[in-house]
């Protein structure tokens, strides 16, 4: 089905759904599309430092042989 289908055939569904079924329907459409997530994450900022080292030792990281 293309995706134009889908939305008209979903379109038609929502439509026939009796009305005590609608809150559940919303609160599971909504629960779906909620993809974003707060911005920075809760483990950002948890290593000590300002992070002006992000990446300082990565020639000795690399030349250690970091992911082979």
């Amino acid at each position: 089905m293309s995706a134009e289908r889908d939305r008209e055939e979903l379109s038609r569904l929502v439509q026939q759904l009796p009305d005590e079924e609608i809150p559940a329907a919303l609160s599971e459409l909504r629960r779906r599309l909620q993809t974003v997530r707060p911005w920075p994450p809760a483990w950002f900022g948890i290593e000590p430092g300002d992070g002006s080292r992000v990446g300082a030792d990565h020639d000795e990281i690399l030349a250690e042989g970091f992911g082979r």
